[in-house]
């Protein structure tokens, strides 16, 4: 039965980090940092991402509760994205991989350097 229990928690644990790894999803959590935003400025903010992959990277984070989704009546209607605090609990964990990503940039170059030399 243990087995059976850890093999879930390693399922459900490789599940969310392959959502929360995932260059959309960092991207888009970063663009809500400060404030709600529309569709239209995340896609104007994030630039290379297509309609689709970013309709689609929104609505897999506000079903895992990373954001939520507010809309205004108006014509058209005012589609609002904000982090949860869920989403804004993921900011320190992606800030500091991020941060050690610049640090240690330098020595990813020089290992992929060095396999290249070495093929």
């Amino acid at each position: 039965m243990a087995t059976e229990h850890s093999h879930d928690a390693c399922r459900s644990v490789r599940d969310l980090l392959a959502r929360i790894g995932s260059k959309w999803t960092v991207v888009v959590v970063r663009s809500l940092r400060s404030e709600p935003r529309r569709f239209s400025e995340l896609k104007r903010d994030i630039g290379d991402i297509s309609q689709k992959m970013l309709t689609s990277t929104l609505r897999d984070l506000e079903r895992d509760g990373f954001i939520c989704r507010k809309v205004t009546a108006s014509i058209p209607p005012r589609v609002d994205y904000a982090l949860t605090d869920l989403g804004r609990d993921l900011l320190g964990p992606l800030d500091s991989l991020g941060d050690w990503a610049v640090a240690n940039q330098h020595r990813v170059d020089a290992a992929r350097a060095r396999a290249i030399a070495a093929e």
